[in-house]
């Protein structure tokens, strides 16, 4: 199953190494991962997403508050919660197939933020299954180039992450 794990952690050189480290020393693939300072310039928020049974990532919980950087961990998969993806993605669009691009790109709330003859760079902000479907929507389209950032999360309600 999935998860979306967010931690609360020192925002000190090294600290994101270490917490890299513990995955991979231990066997555990990171899907995605995005890291940003928070309003405390001395804390930083990192969200990864990765699959395990509920065993596994109680024992990544379990490790990661281990790590003297971190202050806080939680898993938003747990309860309910938002999560957005930006992708970037570069398509040829030219002839017939530009128009066609250009529909695509509305139905699916989307951008186009650079143009040229020949191609187009669209924006899209959603969930991973939205922006997988929009990839899939375009597979008539030669796709040049995909740049995600990885999932942002955060919980609904009064809920927060913070000290």
């Amino acid at each position: 199953m999935r998860h979306i794990i967010s931690v609360l952690m020192e925002n000190e050189s090294g600290a994101l190494s270490r917490l890299v480290g513990l995955f991979s020393q231990r066997g555990y693939n990171i899907d995605t991962l995005n890291v940003a300072p928070t309003e405390d310039s001395t804390l930083s928020r990192l969200t990864l997403t990765t699959y395990g049974d509920d065993h596994q990532i109680e024992q990544i919980t379990k490790q990661l508050n281990k790590l003297l950087e971190v202050v806080k961990v939680v898993d938003l998969s747990e309860g309910p919660h938002v999560e957005r993806e930006l992708m970037l993605i570069k398509v040829k669009a030219t002839g017939i197939a530009r128009d066609e691009v250009k529909r695509t790109t509305d139905i699916f709330r989307a951008t186009i933020v650079d143009v040229t003859p020949s191609t187009y760079t669209i924006q899209i902000v959603g969930t991973t299954e939205k922006l997988d479907g929009f990839i899939e929507a375009l597979s008539e389209t030669t796709i040049l180039e995909v740049v995600r950032s990885g999932v942002s999360g955060i919980s609904r309600g009064e809920k927060v992450l913070s000290i």
